[in-house]
């Protein structure tokens, strides 16, 4: 199985995604003392998660944490792309400092798309969609990949621990591939790691909310964090927690700083060998690792480290194109754009694949299949707040009460109200972009 950020493949197997890549799944546990959770985290739309645990923490302790995300502009903005900016939004609403990279480097390596061409589409087409979706001004920082020259030396340097090997297993690059197009994914991980830089807030957890397509990206840029760390917090084979410096200079210091951390963490049976460059912590256990490991990535900064945690991601299902493929801008009648028109956003709903049965008589007698219907997926992602509502409709289809034309009309009808009101907030949301670009 493979994973690509480029292609236009629906992926339906969450489960084998999850196996086969080591993704971790969404469980309730991680989002039912949340605030307010958001309904893509209730609804299990959010299905997948790699060191989300560290966001849970942070969020429960109203410790410092990040959000960085990244807008493609390679098209209209559609509902598919509208559902990272609702986690982004939400996030934003219970303390996320917010990092949104306009990834026009990208859309000129992999779309074919000049730089002027995806500026304008950033600044007159997303960006003011996500102002009138809710994004704030405050703790929110939107800046093109092109001109942020951080994020690009970033890049390079951190490039200098990643092989061709590694590009090669983690992208399926091949001999055709052109350079540009092999420097992105180094871009990103500059994008996803400079938030921890202590000019943009320092080193804390950092949050990639993204579709799992996206994921070789989040892969890359662990890879990369940990590659960079002067630190190493494991397990040893004895089954004791050990802190190993990874460097061949300043060891002495390094153990000594460790040592002293570790006091400051109330533990205290230590056995230090410095042949090892090793600390061994008697009384730890694994739950202690996020901890002792934090505390030791932000003590790296005065050593000359980076001292980056780890970044951490959730991935979302995709939500299937009004004709039963992906949602893309590149397919109009699969997507509803947020720019649209109310009357050809109902047209595309009245025409849109359902899992309803061949006949009415069949639905009456078998009930439908929610389960396969785009219109149910709209509901479940953005038109239906009220859990209870969604349930019962979910309920009356299966059993042959509600005919898929009823689920269509108040489809058209939630969507018209949706659309009107991102519209009329867009009048005024064009003047404020200003406020949001660093």
């Amino acid at each position: 199985m493979k994973i690509d950020p480029w292609s236009s493949t629906t992926y339906q197997d969450y489960t084998r995604l999850r196996k086969e890549f080591g993704i971790q799944e969404f469980s309730k546990d991680l989002w039912k003392d949340l605030p307010h959770p958001h309904r893509l985290l209730r609804r299990d739309i959010i299905f997948g998660h790699r060191g989300f645990e560290l966001i849970y923490e942070a969020i429960r302790k109203k410790k410092p944490w990040a959000i960085l995300t990244g807008l493609m502009p390679s098209g209209k903005m559609h509902l598919g792309h509208k559902m990272v900016i609702d986690e982004v939004i939400y996030y934003q609403s219970i303390g996320a400092d917010i990092f949104i990279a306009v990834a026009d480097i990208e859309a000129f390596a992999t779309r074919g798309y000049t730089l002027e061409e995806t500026k304008e589409l950033a600044l007159n087409e997303y960006i003011p969609n996500y102002i009138a979706l809710g994004l704030k001004p405050e703790n929110c920082r939107i800046y093109f990949q092109s001109k942020h020259q951080d994020v690009k030396d970033l890049a390079y340097i951190l490039g200098k621990k990643v092989n061709w090997s590694q590009m090669i297993a983690t992208y399926g690059f091949d001999n055709s591939a052109n350079m540009t197009h092999i420097f992105s994914p180094l871009v990103q991980t500059g994008d996803i790691l400079h938030v921890q830089l202590e000019k943009y807030g320092g080193v804390r957890p950092t949050l990639v909310p993204v579709g799992v397509d996206q994921d070789p990206h989040i892969r890359l840029s662990r890879d990369i964090a940990q590659a960079h760390r002067l630190y190493n917090v494991t397990v040893t084979k004895d089954n004791k927690i050990g802190v190993f410096v990874k460097v061949d200079t300043e060891i002495e210091k390094l153990l000594d700083n460790a040592e002293k951390i570790l006091h400051q963490l109330q533990f205290n049976d230590l056995k230090r060998i410095t042949d090892y460059k090793a600390i061994y912590i008697q009384k730890a256990t694994k739950e202690d690792i996020p901890k002792i490991d934090e505390f030791l990535a932000k003590s790296e900064v005065k050593f000359g480290g980076y001292g980056f945690i780890l970044p951490s991601a959730t991935f979302h299902r995709f939500i299937t194109g009004l004709t039963g493929e992906k949602m893309s801008s590149s397919k109009p009648e699969s997507a509803i754009f947020l720019t649209e028109s109310p009357q050809e956003a109902r047209r595309k709903i009245m025409n849109a694949k359902t899992g309803g049965a061949v006949t009415l008589k069949e639905q009456k007698k078998h009930g439908g299949n929610p389960s396969d219907c785009m219109i149910y997926e709209l509901f479940l992602y953005h038109l239906i707040e009220d859990d209870k509502e969604l349930k019962d409709i979910y309920k009356s289809c299966k059993k042959g009460e509600q005919m898929c034309g009823i689920c269509k009309k108040y489809a058209a009808e939630c969507m018209e109200k949706l659309l009107l009101k991102i519209q009329e907030k867009r009048k005024t949301a064009e003047k404020k972009v200003k406020q949001y670009l660093s």
